[in-house]
């Protein structure tokens, strides 16, 4: 019993992750100028991986018999709000946006890193292999936010 309820424990933390994510990247498309059509089309797509996340993640915890989260985290509310902070005093900057995405992509890895690594002994082989396909699209979000961000002038 205590595994079922670790393993609802984890992924429960990663749905909430995922809500912060798609909160972040809708806000961020928010601060961005018709001049960024291109990042608020990545950042569509990258809120759209995450809510079909939310959805397996959910079903996952709905079949362990565990209520699935549906809020965020409190650090990703801080998150949010320094997105809009970050965006009244840079005057939505693009670079300043990407800079911000990219901290919030480095805070979703480490959550799934955290999955895969912290006594995740409980976890089933088929749990372990969706947290390791979704944990790979997130780590090729975060390395497309941080290029762009890079080459962001």
């Amino acid at each position: 019993m205590e595994t079922i309820e670790k393993s609802a424990e984890v992924l429960n933390d990663l749905i909430a992750i995922n809500n912060d994510r798609i909160d972040g990247f809708d806000r961020a498309s928010k601060d961005l100028t018709a001049d960024d059509n291109d990042l608020k089309n990545l950042f569509t797509l990258f809120a759209q991986d995450s809510r079909r996340n939310v959805q397996e993640l959910t079903a996952v915890v709905a079949q362990l018999g565990e209520q699935p989260d549906t809020g965020n985290t409190v650090t990703g509310t801080i998150h949010r709000a320094w997105l809009d902070v970050k965006a009244t005093f840079s005057g939505h900057d693009r670079k300043a946006i990407l800079a911000e995405c990219e901290r919030g992509e480095d805070a979703i890895k480490k959550a799934y890193q955290n999955a895969l690594t912290e006594d995740n002994g409980g976890l089933s082989s088929q749990i372990t292999q969706l947290i390791i396909d979704q944990k790979q699209k997130i780590d090729e979000g975060h390395d497309r936010i941080k290029a762009l961000r890079d080459s962001a002038v």
